[in-house]
C-alpha cells in the first residue's frame, strides 16, 4: 500500500517540476494517458493513429484530444541555434508584426522631413498651433479651446 502512494508523491513530484511551463497535475496525467494510449494503437494499427481513433479510446472527443496534444508539445527556445555552422538563431526569423516595413520606415521619415520643412516656413506661433491642433508633437491633438487656453 505504501509503494502506491511513494509512486503517486514521485509521479506528482515529477509533474510539478519536468516542464518548463508548469501544467496542472491532473492535465500531465490526461497527457500521459494519451502518450500511452497513443503507443499502443500504434502498435495495433501499424501506423499514427487519428484524432478520431484516440478519441474514441479514451471516450473523449476528438477536439479534446487535439486541445490535449498541443498542451503536451514542448516549448522551443528563441535563442536555438538554426543551420550548420550555428550562426543564425530561431529569433532572428520570427517577424515582428508591430515593425513597420524599411519602406514605412522611409516613407515616414521622408514625410516627417517634409512636414518639419513646411513648418519651418510658418511663424513660432502658427507652427505651434499646427503641432498642438494635429498632435504632431506628443500624438495627442488639442481641441481649439485648448490652443486657445494655450496662447491666450
Amino acid at each position: 500500500y505504501a509503494t502506491w502512494w511513494i509512486r503517486q508523491a514521485i509521479t506528482r513530484a515529477m509533474a510539478d517540476q519536468a516542464r518548463t511551463i508548469r501544467i496542472p497535475v491532473h492535465m500531465v496525467e490526461v497527457i500521459n494517458k494519451l502518450g500511452r494510449i497513443q503507443r499502443e494503437l500504434l502498435q495495433d494499427l501499424g501506423r499514427e493513429p487519428t484524432p478520431e481513433e484516440l478519441a474514441k479510446e479514451m471516450d473523449i472527443t476528438p477536439e479534446k484530444v487535439l486541445e490535449t496534444q498541443q498542451y503536451a508539445r514542448e516549448p522551443i527556445s528563441l535563442d536555438q541555434t538554426i543551420g550548420d555552422e550555428g550562426d543564425s538563431q530561431l529569433g532572428d526569423f520570427i517577424e515582428d508584426s508591430e515593425a513597420a516595413s524599411p519602406s514605412d520606415a522611409v516613407s515616414f521619415t521622408l514625410l516627417q522631413d517634409q512636414l518639419q520643412s513646411t513648418l519651418g516656413t510658418l511663424s513660432e506661433r502658427e507652427a505651434g498651433v499646427v503641432r498642438l491642433r494635429f498632435g504632431l508633437t506628443d500624438g495627442r491633438p488639442r481641441t481649439l479651446d485648448e490652443i486657445g487656453q494655450v496662447y491666450g
